[in-house]
């Protein structure tokens, strides 16, 4: 039990933490592992399905611990099937999505970091509403395993992207542990480099995760090539210019050895132009960046368009004669409100079916 008299979310903690909670118990420090066995390879939400644990070790558990801390109170499917958008109800009434998406390599969950964002991007639904509050580790640590319960037992989440609702810099204390807790060998067992934060581009939180060293990919929201663009579309922009982010970005890329993946949603007349291609080339030439260009998801309201599908490749073809290492993002969604907070909003106003 915590010291507000909440019960401690084991979703929540490092095994070292769970090792620490189970030795003030008076217990073995291995009880640790076999919770962490059983919540995260047996999918157990119950400490009663936990039959290794004597029975009143179990009861105790009952009265100071609970598994996670949210719900899944809707989902929508894409039509071919490949990807699940995920609404997780949260204890105090608010909620989160998560999607998961089948690729032939594995299966990965996009995950949140806020409920809500206070960025205020310019074709982001995610902070339409405003910003309510961060999550705690085990709520997003929570999508992880609600991704898992929602596929075969012999599936399972093998790459998480921090890419959902909400800066994960903006959480970033939250960000790390839940990255930490996924990365447990005896938990999830993501590899670090199965696992990408995006970011709008939060100067000081990319210098502080360099600092920690973590071979995971750091994704950044660009989606324009001069400060002037990105700041009517970005306000972030207006407290780090283009020229101290690419030095983070090149920064974290030298202390890592990991190269930086560009986000570019081509928005129709806006950033989609040859003179937008020729700007972003020479803004990143030479470093260590990979463009993956996204045609963009519209969100009701904003008055923004995706870029035409030929203007699509025209913009591809430009970047990669100039030498920039381009691909196309392959869309997953169609059926689906695709673009980060639609489902929590639709949801809200009475407008989606249960699962």
């Amino acid at each position: 039990m915590s010291e507000s008299g909440e019960k401690t979310d084991l979703l929540g903690v490092t095994l070292e933490e769970a090792e620490e909670f189970f030795d003030s118990l008076g217990q073995p420090r291995y009880r640790a592992r076999q919770v962490f066995e059983w919540m995260y390879s047996a999918r157990a939400r119950s400490f009663a399905d936990m039959t290794n644990l004597p029975l009143r070790m179990r009861e105790t558990l009952e009265r100071i611990a609970r598994i996670g801390s949210v719900e899944n109170v809707a989902r929508e499917t894409s039509a071919d099937g490949k990807a699940v958008k995920l609404l997780f109800g949260l204890r105090d009434g608010n909620a989160v999505e998560a999607v998961m998406m089948k690729h032939d390599y594995g299966i990965t969950a996009c995950v949140s970091s806020q409920v809500g964002c206070r960025m205020g991007c310019g074709f982001c639904a995610s902070g339409t509403d405003g910003f309510v509050r961060n999550l705690s580790p085990g709520e997003m640590v929570a999508q992880v395993t609600g991704v898992n319960e929602a596929l075969r037992r012999d599936q399972r989440v093998s790459r998480v992207v921090l890419m959902g609702s909400g800066e994960p810099l903006d959480n970033l204390d939250a960000s790390l542990k839940f990255i930490r807790i996924i990365n447990e060998d005896r938990g999830l067992n993501i590899g670090m480099r199965h696992i990408t934060l995006s970011t709008c581009g939060v100067v000081p939180g990319i210098m502080r995760l360099a600092k920690e060293k973590l071979p995971i990919t750091l994704s950044v929201s660009l989606h324009a090539p001069d400060d002037e663009l990105r700041s009517s579309l970005m306000p972030v922009t207006r407290r780090y210019g283009l020229k101290e982010l690419m030095d983070a970005c090149r920064h974290y890329a030298d202390v890592t050895g990991r190269r930086v993946t560009i986000e570019y949603a081509l928005v129709d007349g806006v950033n989609d132009l040859d003179r937008h291609a020729r700007s972003l080339a020479a803004l990143l030439r030479g470093g260590p960046f990979h463009v993956n260009l996204i045609p963009l998801n519209p969100v009701p309201g904003k008055g923004l368009r995706r870029a035409r599908p030929e203007r699509v490749k025209e913009f591809y073809a430009l970047l990669e004669n100039m030498g920039i290492a381009v691909t196309v993002r392959r869309e997953f969604g169609a059926g689906v409100d695709a673009a980060c907070g639609q489902l929590r909003r639709r949801v809200a106003r009475g407008g989606a079916d249960g699962v």
